[in-house]
């Protein structure tokens, strides 16, 4: 079984910069993909990132493009997301999720896509 560990979050200033690690255990499959997901309370949630797990092609929201990074570590198990000049509007809990099955492309942008999530992690960021 797939778990998922978020860390990295915290409260910042606009402008600044976090990177949220996941540490993934438990996968032994080279398909499918892991995502950045983001959520503040009352909304539903919203995809920010893929980066499929048997390549290095990576998708984004429109409202992170050009801000926000996400990369894979093999030898470390690990997922990241390398956030530069936060924004208030990224405040939120953000959650790490797998998905094992190839699939399309296109449904990765979807929270149905995926199967196991984290816990998440809360990020801040303040005027």
């Amino acid at each position: 079984q797939v778990q998922l560990v978020e860390s990295g979050g915290g409260s910042v200033q606009a402008g600044d910069s976090l990177r949220l690690s996941c540490a993934v255990s438990g996968r032994t499959s080279s398909t499918g993909a892991m995502g950045w997901f983001r959520q503040v309370p009352g909304k539903e949630r919203e995809f920010v990132a893929t980066v499929f797990w048997g390549g290095k092609s990576t998708m984004y929201a429109d409202s992170v493009k050009g801000r926000f990074t996400i990369s894979r570590d093999n030898a470390k198990n690990s997922v990241y997301l390398q956030m530069n000049s936060l924004k208030p509007e990224d405040t939120a809990i953000y959650y790490c999720a797998d998905r094992r099955a190839p699939g399309l492309p296109s449904a990765l942008r979807q929270e149905s896509a995926y199967t196991t999530w984290g816990q998440g992690t809360q990020v801040t960021v303040s005027s």
